[in-house]
Order: C-alpha cells, then sequence, then structure tokens
C-alpha cells in the first residue's frame, strides 16, 4: 500500500511537472560545468558551481523559431540536460537531492558573447547575454523514470547539419544533486523550476538563416529555425 501511494504521487508529481514551460517560476543554470570546457579554456576547475539566473520568458519549443537581438553580434549555442524540479526544495542534502526530480528535458543554453564577454571583464551581471528572448529552446518534459541515468546521456548539437557539440553528461563536474543541493542552501527550488546543468565543448557562433539541431541519447530530439529581429 505504502509502495502504491509512493508511485500515485510520483506519477501526479510528473504530471504536473509536464507543464514547466507555463507554470515554473525560474531558470537556474551553472557555467563551467564540463571538464573538456575547462581543459579547452586552460582555466581553475570550479570549486562551486557558477550559477546564474534566466527568465521564463526565454522559452520557446519547436516549431518557433530562434531570434537573435540585433544589438548583439555574436551569439553562441549550448546544448544542455535540462532538471525539471518536482517539490518545494530548500537545503536538502545531496544524498536526498534525486527525490526533489520530476523529470528532464533537453535545452539550449543560448548566450550573447558579445555581452557576456564585456560584462565579465567588467564585473557586471550576465543577465542580458543569457535571458533574451528565445534564449532558452527546451523539449517536451521527459520523466524521471524514462531516464536510467541522468549521468550517462550523450549530448550532440548539430548546424546546418554539421556536427558542432558532441559529449555526455558523464563529464558533468557538478552532478545533479551536487548542484540541487548547493542551489538550496541560498533558494528554494520550486515545482516546474528547471535547471540547466552546463554545456559541453564547442559551443560557438551562430547566425540568421542556420538550422540547429540538438538531441540527447534516445530520449529527445529537435530542430530550430534561426531568424534575425
Amino acid at each position: 500500500m505504502v509502495q502504491l501511494t509512493h508511485l500515485l504521487r510520483m506519477a501526479s508529481r510528473s504530471k504536473d511537472a509536464a507543464n514547466f514551460l507555463t507554470d515554473g517560476k525560474k531558470i537556474v543554470g551553472v557555467a563551467l560545468n564540463y571538464m573538456d570546457v575547462v581543459k579547452a579554456r586552460n582555466v581553475p576547475v570550479p570549486t562551486e558551481p557558477l550559477v546564474f539566473l534566466k527568465p521564463t520568458s526565454s522559452y520557446i519549443q519547436e516549431g518557433q523559431s530562434i531570434v537573435l537581438p540585433r544589438v548583439f553580434t555574436k551569439v553562441a549555442y549550448e546544448v544542455e540536460l535540462g532538471v525539471v524540479i518536482g517539490k518545494p526544495c530548500k537545503n536538502v542534502s545531496k544524498a536526498d537531492a534525486m527525490s526533489y526530480v520530476a523529470g528532464y528535458c533537453l535545452a539550449l543554453d543560448l548566450t550573447a558573447q558579445c555581452h557576456l564577454g564585456a560584462a565579465r571583464a567588467a564585473g557586471h551581471p550576465w543577465t542580458l547575454g543569457k535571458g533574451f528572448d528565445t534564449s532558452t529552446p527546451v523539449s517536451q518534459f521527459i520523466p524521471a523514470d524514462q531516464v536510467n541515468d541522468p549521468h550517462n546521456l550523450p549530448l550532440w548539437l548539430t548546424v546546418n547539419g554539421e556536427v558542432k557539440q558532441k559529449g555526455c553528461t558523464a563529464d558533468l563536474i557538478f552532478k545533479v544533486p551536487d548542484i540541487i543541493s548547493y542551489v538550496s542552501k541560498f533558494m528554494t527550488l520550486e515545482p516546474n523550476d528547471l535547471i540547466l546543468t552546463g554545456t559541453p565543448n564547442g559551443s560557438d557562433a551562430f547566425k540568421a538563416g542556420d538550422v540547429i539541431e540538438c538531441g540527447m541519447a534516445e530520449l529527445a530530439k529537435f530542430k530550430f529555425q534561426v531568424c534575425g529581429e
């Protein structure tokens, strides 16, 4: 009876989380979270997750277009595993963190490198370079019980059919429980919030007219047309 009740609760939570695009309150991103990126940039390995926020107004799904703001000269693609939170999460341990995961999605964290570089150099926030409209394309929700191991998922991205990024979540520096536990020390993660776990090496600029296609194992795949304002 206890097991049945648990399964019913999990099913209810997964059903609710399927609406993360409309019901989520925030997107939490993690930067510099793949070892191949650290090695390629020749920078120190982070000792704590490097966290930033994006607005949920940046969401789009397949069938909509990525729109490049005219104020930016260089916007880059970043394919990522997204983690959807299923219940209120505050000060949780790493050991308990996975019980707060309702499911996952495939995501793009589009980044205006032209703005971000200047912001970093000046010690300014990343908000505008990360949170512009259409900067967070996502797949449909994937329930947690459909993902055997979120830390062994191949990721790939192509631009106009040419492979640009190819990696695996096994190379994450901070794993999903690490991120959830860390962020929950500072802010409450709420149902339908999304965590973007970082991108493997290969992020680069794209332009209007390009077609970006991404995939994550056999779980998700999408394609987006890029246009300018």
